[in-house]
């Protein structure tokens, strides 16, 4: 007999679209097709095709290792799989300049639409549809191939909310809640639409120079083959494989409050491309993230904005129900009432009785919905990291893991990356930029404010987000 979901569409659609916090699900794509797609597997289906791989070192340093900072190589499945067994022929192909014990290998963001055009009946082995979101399957969805080792930089999507399914090995996942924001030092530098980076690198932080990340709080998941992580909006996430061979698949599902978040996007793009444009190329390096492909211009830019504003503005006539999911501004408000809660609790008599729920800003209908989140065997809950992540019986779980400016794919948007470029730079975010004399005033000659010192300012979440809005109000009259 067919196997038996523990949630229906139907309600799995209803917790994506209203968890507020990452979840594993369980046993919901067991007999989905895909999960075959080992690298053998795929090796076989791509029958010679190359792909390109991301490397990078597997030292740890104390900055994030980002996409500008890694080599990249065309090459086949079965050269990566020869690579990272060490077999012979790796030593005259793509991967021979690359030791596999110092190096790592991530095929990242390829879109199954564009590796597998000619095979299109492969799409259906993905079934987006269990999790309510019929006709969504491959042909909306993107493949992560990578070694031991490999990684993403801690990032936030601006757009929609993430369901990542783990095939192959498993990968773990340090997520921080939107509240979290200002600890992560975000950073638009390098540039790459719909998603702000953090200049921390959480795996090995450096907290002489980026002391706030102390009130980070990590929610860590491990990821195993078979579940499916939801990466609710605006999460920060860092994502690593921890066996020498992962493959993931992942799908972004749009939210209404993308609308907003393009015109936030097309600001972000706009304040970039004009003041990195104008700096000397020989003060900064490379600000573009190689999978942008240029910066477009001033008029480019002006245009996306407008169009942006005006979908927007589209939407709101039409009158569109607006789906529950909270903006960053007001998680950001909530993480910083449990702070508070969390300093007057010692001093908390036995007799007051003010729930968490009404200090965190939820109604008593929020409340209400979160008690009926049905937790368990089958939706685990991925936990602050001080607290044990249980799977009930499963393996050992952590979590893997974009549009006005991106291509669409079959009618859905998603985090679509152009054609990378090789680029290697080094930018300089771990010097300071302000240091002071000895009577603890800034010392003019080492006062060294750069373009992206500001630019971290200008186009801080916080401000565009303000500026998205003060924009809209101007426009509405």
């Amino acid at each position: 007999g067919e196997d038996v979901k523990p949630f229906t569409p139907e309600k799995a659609k209803e917790l994506v679209m209203s968890l507020q916090q990452p979840a594993v699900f369980c046993n919901m794509a067991g007999d989905w097709p895909a999960l075959h797609w080992n690298t053998k597997y795929l090796s076989v289906v791509l029958d010679g095709k190359t792909i390109q791989f991301r490397l990078g070192l597997k030292t740890v340093d104390l900055v994030p290792q980002f996409e500008t900072k890694c080599s990249y190589v065309e090459a086949t499945l079965a050269e990566f799989l020869a690579w990272s067994c060490g077999q012979p022929p790796c030593l005259s192909g793509p991967f021979s300049r690359y030791e596999y014990s110092k190096y790592w290998a991530y095929a990242d963001y390829k879109y199954i639409a564009r590796i597998f055009e000619d095979k299109p009946e492969i799409f259906q082995d993905i079934r987006w549809s269990d999790f309510g979101f019929p006709g969504r399957s491959g042909k909306e969805s993107t493949l992560w191939i990578g070694s031991e080792g490999a990684n993403t930089p801690c990032h936030l999507d601006s757009y929609g909310c993430n369901l990542v399914l783990q095939v192959q090995g498993r990968k773990r996942w340090h997520l921080f809640p939107p509240g979290d924001t200002s600890f992560l030092y975000p950073t638009r530098i390098p540039y790459e639409e719909s998603s702000v980076f953090s200049k921390v690198n959480v795996a090995n932080p450096d907290l002489k120079h980026f002391p706030e990340f102390r009130n980070a709080t990590a929610h860590v998941v491990t990821l195993s083959p078979g579940q499916v992580l939801l990466v609710p909006r605006h999460w920060w996430h860092y994502v690593e494989s921890i066996d020498p061979i992962t493959v993931s698949i992942n799908s972004w599902i749009e939210l209404d409050a993308d609308r907003e978040a393009r015109v936030e996007e097309a600001i972000t793009r706009m304040l970039v491309c004009a003041v990195k444009s104008a700096e000397n190329p020989s003060d900064g390096g490379l600000w573009l993230n190689p999978t942008e492909v240029e910066a477009t211009s001033h008029e480019i830019n002006l245009q996306y904005l407008n169009e942006a504003v005006s979908a927007y503005f589209r939407c709101q006539k039409a009158g569109v129900p607006r789906q529950a999911h909270p903006s960053s501004a007001a998680a950001e408000q909530r993480t910083s009432a449990s702070r508070k809660r969390k300093k007057r609790e010692v001093g908390r008599k036995p007799g007051d009785h003010r729930s968490l729920n009404q200090e965190l800003g939820f109604s008593t209908l929020q409340a209400e919905k979160l008690q009926e989140i049905p937790f368990g065997p089958h939706l685990i809950q991925v936990l602050p990291e001080s607290q044990e992540t249980s799977l009930m019986g499963a393996a050992a779980v952590e979590s893997d893991g974009s549009d006005l400016l991106r291509e669409n794919e079959g009618g859905h948007f998603g985090k679509l990356h152009c054609t990378r470029k090789q680029l290697v730079t080094s930018n300089n975010y771990g010097t300071p930029a302000h240091q002071t004399g000895t009577d603890g005033s800034p010392n003019a000659s080492q006062t060294a404010l750069s373009t992206n010192d500001l630019l971290d300012c200008l186009v801080n979440p916080r401000v565009i987000s303000l500026v998205a809005r003060l924009l809209l109000e101007r426009t509405r009259v």
